[in-house]
């Protein structure tokens, strides 16, 4: 089971340069992960505490963002030239990967699902399914 818990203060956030500027955004970017993972049969469950004191805090398993991801090399996929694609991917505003770790609230979506996917991942890793000979 992917159990993935959501610690924050109810102060408000510092910075409105970040991707989710409330806790109320981030727990509901969280629920639709959530949401994704069981319609695709992973079992998964989501829990929200209220701190008093200490940094806003992702732990996934137990373990943080910064935890899990720590080691991986997180490429974007590239766009391959074709008839209908012509030039690159246009984008406006900060970069896909560009993250302020100061904020939990500001994980880029290809960050939070990669550690997801890797936490699954090393769960399934000595998991291997049985076949007929």
């Amino acid at each position: 089971m992917i159990d993935i818990e959501y610690r924050h203060s109810d102060e408000p956030l510092g910075s409105k340069e970040i991707r989710r500027t409330t806790c109320a955004q981030m727990t509901s970017y969280i629920k639709d992960l959530i949401f994704e993972m069981q319609m695709a049969d992973i079992s998964c469950k989501f829990t929200e505490t209220t701190i008093d004191e200490g940094p806003n805090i992702v732990l996934i398993n137990g373990m943080t963002i910064p935890e899990i991801i720590e080691g991986l090399e997180i490429k974007m996929l590239e766009v391959e030239d074709s008839a209908e694609l012509r030039g690159g991917i246009v984008s406006f505003g900060r970069p896909t990967l560009d993250w302020d770790r100061a904020y939990v609230e500001d994980v880029p979506d290809t960050i939070m699902k990669n550690a997801i996917a890797k936490v699954y991942a090393d769960m399934n890793r000595n998991n291997i399914p049985l076949t007929n000979l």
